[in-house]
């Protein structure tokens, strides 16, 4: 007999991730994620399944283990343990370490000889309790705190003797590399310029990996932003994700000439942000099929596959409802292996035939781990707002729920991040309050992803004043219609969603509690302390004049509704100084009040933080909205 999920069940949990299929594309290997109740922190191992079926096989024990990478000969696999680059043998055995550093490393990227691997790697502080001396700004990363002028670094390191080589110097923070396909040059993205703190620039650079003492020389987008770098076939163009400019939009794939020409884009006509991966923004590395190229792009909350070839831009035919969290190409064998996902599973590894387009699942555990849970459906909603906007987002809701119950309204992060109609790992609270009969409104308000570029920056210079209508009217629909109560409206959300969240309760009596996670309330002070926060500030908001305009803590005094603030303690995206602002304002004008916050920490830690920090975010939603919308016994149709 199946069962509603309950918070408690992410200890269940079994989510796979970063696949990478073998090169004659016979075996996918990837990550598989659980939680240790005992040690209180996620487990990462690396797991095997083969394509032609069976059941999948763990590799390693973990607990840190990930990205694995195949050799281009298929007899081993590159991966990071704790940040340590280490070889398995394909063949079986124990994994060891390569290299002698002791940086935390990034991916590793094999050269095409399989001979050495490349990696962006951190280079950490010699001595964590001396004085940290910096002369620029985005000298701290969330998640990682302190950097100093250690930066990160391109390294080489020999696969048989394990030699280490830095190919580059200075206080520089290098993207992925990517080999040339003679295996001579490596191509990132990384800022050298000396104001590359306040210009926000990040070009594309190609240095000689085989020289002692070569220098990264730009080849491209030095007044935009570069992601991802791929080469092509004959070496003399990249295929890089990005903007040409720093600016707010949709990040696109531009072919790059290395003769100094000027980046071509490829993706435009498709108007959607392309999605490299990251987390809580599901994608994959774009990848070369012959001349094609193969890549993702969200719409309409949900991740999807692409192919770009001469003729255009068409999207894969996937399962309905799928969406895309990983993709690994084996272009000789005409497979790719997925991470797919929808609204009864978390993820799971599926078999791309790229001929034929056929998907074959490979794993199940999301059945494996929750056999006896059954999730609440998602349908979708569209409102037409008062300006003409069409505002699309979800509900989850019990369908057996009588209506006039609770709302819970839930503003997603970014503000460029979308809600997507699949199984949901992190907002576990979504499940348990629909369980007790409410009803959840995840909307896709202006500014989100996968509406096309121009939504994508509607919200561009006016956080709050541009999308809090995409979110008021809606509700008034909703409670017009009888599905829920006006008196037990709800609201919560995180990073972007906890600035609307204060945002809103200071300027609107709809919400009877108020849940902000991981909050910006002042943009001003927001600016000169998190670790991206000059460039964002001033790309998505403008001056000094505009940030007090738009900061929640300029309207505070209009603020009635219990608010319950849950932040990180190590968070250098949104500071805590930012939670502690709120809970100040609201403390001494006599609204009720509570400040949680999570020792240790960042703020991903709703995504990748400790199983119990986790569990007591979701339940100190559950239990603050439930009581504080409780009706005071004059029946639920008054008003």
């Amino acid at each position: 007999m199946s069962r509603p999920l309950a918070i408690d069940d992410l200890y269940r949990f079994a989510v796979p991730g970063d696949p990478d299929l073998s090169p004659d594309g016979e075996r996918v290997v990837y990550t598989l994620t659980t939680q240790d109740a005992a040690q209180d922190r996620p487990v990462s191992c690396l797991w095997e399944v083969r394509a032609d079926g069976g059941p999948p096989r763990r590799l390693t024990c973990g607990p840190a283990d990930s990205s694995p990478r195949w050799s281009p000969d298929g007899t081993s696999v590159a991966f990071l343990r704790e940040g340590r680059l280490h070889l398995l043998p394909a063949a079986g055995g124990e994994a060891v370490p390569v290299g002698g550093d002791d940086h935390q490393h990034g991916p590793p990227v094999w050269s095409p000889d399989g001979t050495r691997i490349a990696c962006s790697a951190l280079v950490p502080r010699k001595d964590e309790n001396a004085p940290v001396v910096v002369d620029r700004l985005w000298y701290k990363a969330d998640g990682a705190g302190l950097l100093g002028q250690g930066g990160v670094h391109v390294f080489v390191i020999d696969v048989a003797s394990g030699d280490t080589r830095r190919l580059t110097s200075g206080d520089i923070r290098a993207g992925a590399p990517a080999w040339s396909p003679d295996g001579t040059r490596l191509a990132f993205a990384a800022a050298l310029a000396d104001d590359r703190d306040l210009t926000g620039r990040y070009p594309v650079q190609v240095i000689d990996a085989t020289a002692e003492g070569a220098e990264p020389r730009a080849a491209g987008f030095t007044a935009g932003t570069a992601g991802e770098v791929v080469w092509y076939a004959d070496g003399t163009a990249l295929l890089v994700s990005g903007r040409t400019t720093v600016s707010a939009g949709h990040e696109e794939l531009f072919r790059l000439p290395l003769d100094g020409s000027e980046p071509v884009p490829l993706t435009t006509s498709l108007d959607r942000n392309v999605m490299t991966g990251g987390p809580g923004y599901p994608g994959a590395r774009p990848a070369f099929v012959g001349d094609d190229i193969l890549f993702c792009a969200r719409d309409r909350g949900v991740t999807r596959l692409y192919r770009a070839d001469a003729a255009g831009i068409t999207e894969l035919p996937l399962p309905a409802g799928t969406g895309i969290g990983g993709c690994s190409v084996a272009a000789k064998a005409g497979r790719a292996a997925l991470i797919t996902a929808d609204r009864a599973t978390f993820g799971e590894v599926a078999l791309l035939d790229l001929g034929t387009g056929e998907v074959t699942a490979l794993t199940g555990h999301t059945a494996d781990a929750l056999p006896d849970v059954t999730l609440y459906p998602v349908t979708e909603r569209e409102f037409t707002v008062s300006d003409g906007t069409r505002v699309h987002g979800f509900l989850i809701r019990d369908p057996g729920a009588p209506a006039g119950g609770p709302l819970l309204v839930d503003v997603h992060g970014g503000p460029h991040n979308a809600w997507a109609p699949h199984a949901d790992a992190a907002h576990l609270y979504h499940q348990e309050l629909a369980a007790r009969g409410w009803t959840i409104l995840a909307l896709n308000i202006r500014g989100s992803d996968g509406y096309g570029e121009d939504f994508y920056t509607a919200a561009v210079g006016a956080w709050g004043e541009a999308d809090e209508r995409d979110i008021l009217e809606p509700v008034r629909e909703l409670i017009g219609e009888g599905l829920v109560h006006p008196r037990r409206v709800a609201l919560t959300g995180y990073s972007y969603g906890g600035f609307m969240s204060c945002w809103l309760s200071a300027r609107s009596d709809v919400f009877a509690a108020v849940v902000p996670g991981g909050v910006v309330t002042d943009l001003r002070s927001d600016a000169g302390t998190a670790d991206i926060g000059p460039p964002l500030t001033e790309i998505e908001i403008g001056g000094l004049d505009r940030q007090a305009e738009l900061s929640p803590l300029t309207y505070v005094d209009g603020v009635r509704a219990p608010t319950l603030i849950l932040h990180g303690d190590a968070d250098e995206r949104c500071p805590a100084g930012q939670a502690e602002e709120w809970f100040h304002a609201l403390r001494v004008r006599g609204v009720p009040v509570r400040l949680v916050r999570y020792p240790g920490a960042s703020h991903l830690f709703i995504l990748t933080g400790r199983p119990s920090h986790r569990a007591d975010y979701c339940r100190r939603v559950v239990d603050w909205v439930t009581e504080h919308t409780v009706l005071d016994g004059r029946g639920a149709d008054h008003e």
